[in-house]
Parts: structure tokens; C-alpha cells; sequence
């Protein structure tokens, strides 16, 4: 059986591969038939030997595969010539991937079609992200207000490793005492997301400068440029919806804003300023960017650019 687990929310993906280890060792108490290899300099070699190995409990093998698909191109060809065992044997493989799927990869797209279960782990926006906040609090037995989860989304966004630290942290602080807006501007610094609207509207007036300077000065604080390159996509991707949107139906996203951002699992105030900034933007532009986007993000993947190369590159390219 193979089970394939991707996406840039690391947070929840690596809880879902928590949870498919708790549950195997459950099942399987020894826990000697339970492997975790990383995929960069993987041969397949090394995965048919332990398919191969004799277990002296009998029981099902787990095997994890971390990040194959970037770059390691024998692996994958190597695999998809003997894929037809895999789909067949009781044992079990798990592709874990710490961001999204290369495209137009052999190996990806038989992946998603052919696992017994492919779960992608965006992340998490809007509605999703206020729901995931107040479950959240609850494991702390802590409550909040309404606008002090809508600020924690604003200010933290979707990078869960950060959020769940805050909610500690804010959980710890009131005691039991319902967390307020007051709290929140007290105890978290906001995060990379508040300046990505900035970054983007730095782009829309051709600024690259100010852009890159904006940029530098969160790698200088140690932010991790995976995110920031993230962050960026996931704001130009919510441009080219709201401008498909706004072409389609001007006079109602006009009149009713909050209406179209809980359509489109927005939050308001994330809604309304790529509303503002899609102006700014042809839709052709917006394709162009985003395609470029893309492109990039796959060359970081392969490691055929660095992270923080990528940034000023497509910057410089706009």
C-alpha cells in the first residue's frame, strides 16, 4: 500500500505522519519492520532490501520515504519501472514531501493517482485557519475572543509552527482568563505575512528596490526563506483569484467584499487588500508572475537555485 503525504504546511503533515507511526506501532509492538529513509541520496537498491528482509514477527513493514522527489532522478526511474509490486504488496510506503509536488514528474503523478491515500497540506487561510486556532486553544483549555483569533490570523497567517507557540504562550499568560485583542498586540510580533502586502505593493508600483530591501531585512531576522518565497506565492495566487473574480462579477465584489471573501475562504481584511493591489495588475501580468513563481519554486526544489537566490531573482525578473 502506498500512502503519499506534501505540502508547505509541514506543521500538519508531519502530525499526520505522527499519527501513521503511533498507529503502526500500535499494531505492530516490536516495532523492528519500521524504517525512515531520506529520499535525497536514496537508491532504490536500499528499498528493495528491506521489502526483501524476512521479518521474524511477520508483521507488515512501514517505510517512510522523505523528499524523493526533488532531484533524485534514478530513484524515481528506478521505482516506476517495479511500481506494479508496490501497488500490490501488504507492507507499507509512505512518501512524505516537505512542500508541494514537482510538476510534470512521472513518479508524482503516479503518486496521486495510484495511493491508497494522498492528502495534501496547504495552508491553512480564512475559516479553516479560525477553526484550527480554537481547537488549538482548547488542547490549552483556553478560550478567545472572536477579533483576538482574527488578529492571531492576520499577524501569524498560516505558519502553524509559530501559531502553536503563540498560543502557548498567550494560553499560559491569561490562565484560564478569555484572551483578548489587547493580548495579542501584547505578546505577538507579527509575523512575515503583515510585510508581504507590502512587498507586493512595492511590486505593483515597479520598486524593486524597496522590494528587495523589505525582503533582506526578514532574512537578516533569521526568517526562513522557504516561507517568505511561499508567503509571496500564496499572495499572488489570491491576486490572480480576486482579479478573476472581480472581472467576472465587478459591481458585486464592489458592493459586498465580505460576502466574496467568505466564498473564497478569505480572510476580510487578506480579501480586500488583494482587491486593492489586483488593480494594480493585468490578468496576463498576474499569469506571467505566477507561472514565474512556479518555475522558481521548482528550481529550489530540485536545488538548482538556493532560497534566498530565488527571492532576487524573481524580483529582479518583474
Amino acid at each position: 500500500m502506498i500512502i503519499l503525504l506534501y505540502g508547505p504546511d509541514t506543521y500538519r503533515s508531519k502530525q499526520k505522519l505522527k499519527e501513521i507511526i503511533e498507529g503502526y506501532k500500535k499494531a505492530h509492538k516490536s516495532g523492528l519492520n519500521l524504517s525512515i529513509v531520506e529520499g535525497k541520496d536514496l537508491s532504490f537498491q536500499e528499498i528493495k532490501n528491506k521489502t526483501q528482509s524476512v521479518s521474524m514477527f511477520k508483521e507488515k513493514k512501514l517505510i517512510i520515504i522523505k523528499n524523493s522527489l526533488g532531484g533524485n532522478k534514478k530513484f524515481k526511474e528506478d521505482f516506476l519501472a517495479n511500481k506494479d509490486s508496490f501497488l500490490k504488496t501488504e507492507d507499507i510506503f509512505v512518501f512524505f514531501e516537505e512542500g508541494s509536488l514537482p510538476a510534470k514528474d512521472a513518479l508524482a503523478d503516479f503518486l496521486k493517482k495510484k495511493a491508497a491515500k494522498s492528502q495534501e497540506f496547504s495552508f491553512l487561510s480564512g475559516t479553516r485557519l479560525k477553526e484550527w486556532i480554537r481547537k488549538e486553544l482548547e488542547k490549552y483549555q483556553a478560550s478567545a475572543e472572536g477579533l483576538a483569533v482574527e488578529k492571531l490570523g492576520v499577524d501569524v497567517g498560516g505558519d502553524l509552527w509559530q501559531m502553536s507557540n503563540e498560543i502557548s504562550k498567550l494560553a499560559s499568560f491569561k490562565k484560564g482568563e478569555k484572551i483578548t485583542v489587547e493580548d495579542v498586540n501584547l505578546l505577538v510580533r507579527p509575523k512575515v505575512e503583515a510585510d508581504i502586502f507590502k512587498t507586493v505593493d512595492f511590486i505593483a508600483k515597479k520598486d524593486k528596490k524597496s522590494a528587495l530591501l523589505l525582503v533582506k531585512k526578514h532574512l537578516e531576522k533569521g526568517e526562513s526563506p522557504f516561507y517568505i518565497f511561499s508567503m509571496i506565492n500564496f499572495q499572488f495566487r489570491n491576486l490572480l483569484i480576486v482579479k478573476a473574480k472581480s472581472e467576472e462579477e465587478k459591481e458585486a465584489v464592489q458592493g459586498n467584499p465580505n460576502s466574496w471573501a467568505k466564498e473564497l475562504g478569505m480572510h476580510p481584511f487578506v480579501f480586500r487588500k488583494a482587491l486593492s493591489q489586483s488593480k494594480y495588475f493585468k490578468m496576463e501580468d498576474l499569469k506571467k508572475i505566477y507561472r514565474n513563481i512556479f518555475k522558481i519554486d521548482l528550481a529550489t526544489k530540485t536545488g538548482e537555485l538556493s532560497p534566498e537566490i530565488a527571492l532576487d531573482i524573481f524580483i529582479a525578473q518583474l
